[in-house]
């Protein structure tokens, strides 16, 4: 079986191409740059998901397409309304209509919590439009398809953009960590290892041309994280609450409105939180300042 994973390089997408390697995958990954995370069994296509022709030829094949590229920061799609637009809505239909050419198996399109919710802007609107779209396909052309709502996602591989990662950065590098809010935001975080795996287990007959949510099993106050990644820390941390701005997306867990029937993936998977934030916290030491793991503990490199 073949899958390409459109988006393969980036944070979540790269889990999933390893996940479907360790099911027995042969895995392409497509992506704007080269994937630091590429294994030697994986293929590479560095390209735009706007290049017709290449999508095309990228899709030829395979039984499986994932599609994780695209604008995925909140704020930069309200800064860019036109590229969000271009890159999600026409981007998802390049290739959607190369799935329909080739007869995939199975479109797995990675949407949001966020895409009924009351926040989420013109990111909302883009993700709303490519799941009708994908109804379309479905219901004109029979392409089969999944598509997976993910919550709050953590762990290695994450960017400026993940609020964890953005914390611990923050944590080490200033000994602080500042939140806009009181703290008693509520979000389900789930390890980005439990989400990739989800996203393989979906390609079985029980969730074809589902809807389906993926988050964590446990709801914790933005508060009791920072309270944790302190701890973690040796409680060394000045924890800062300064007044809510914009940038609060929501107060709890965004499932406030939503048309379109999901079903919650109860997984089998569950790293616990503290673990993750251990692992997290390594991985930021490691890559963003200079120590390394020598004898079980993190020593700054010279």
């Amino acid at each position: 079986m073949k899958a390409i994973v459109f988006g393969g390089s980036g944070f979540l997408g790269s889990h999933v191409a390893d996940s479907l390697t360790k099911e027995g995958y042969e895995v392409t990954i497509f992506d704007l740059l080269p994937s630091p995370y590429k294994q030697i069994n994986q293929d590479m296509i560095v390209g735009n998901i706007l290049e017709k022709e290449l999508v095309r030829n990228a899709v030829k094949g395979c039984d499986v397409v994932y599609n994780f590229a695209g604008v995925a920061d909140l704020e930069i799609a309200k800064e860019n309304p036109l590229k969000t637009v271009e890159i999600n809505i026409l981007g998802n239909t390049i290739i959607l209509d190369a799935c329909r050419e080739h007869g995939v198996k199975r479109y797995v399109f990675a949407s949001s919590l966020y895409v009924y919710s009351k926040t989420g802007s013109i990111y909302r609107s883009s993700k709303q439009a490519c799941e009708l779209i994908i109804e379309n396909y479905h219901e004109d052309y029979g392409l089969p398809y999944a598509i997976l709502r993910y919550g709050s996602l953590y762990g290695p591989r994450s960017d400026e953009n993940n609020w964890i990662r953005k914390v611990i950065n923050q944590a080490i590098s200033e000994g602080k960590i500042t939140r806009y809010g009181d703290g008693e935001e509520i979000r389900e975080y789930i390890h980005v290892e439990d989400a990739a795996r989800c996203s393989v287990d979906i390609l079985s007959k029980e969730f074809e041309n589902e809807y389906v949510i993926l988050t964590g099993f446990q709801q914790m106050k933005i508060k009791n994280m920072m309270k944790m990644i302190n701890e973690m820390l040796g409680n060394r941390l000045e924890l800062e609450f300064l007044p809510a701005n914009s940038n609060l997306h929501y107060e709890i867990t965004p499932y406030s409105f939503s048309p379109k029937i999901a079903k919650k993936y109860v997984s089998k998977y569950y790293l616990d939180i503290g673990q993750g934030l251990l692992q997290c916290l390594e991985d930021a030491y490691k890559r963003y300042h200079k120590y390394k793991e020598v004898n079980g503990l993190m020593m700054q490199d010279e």
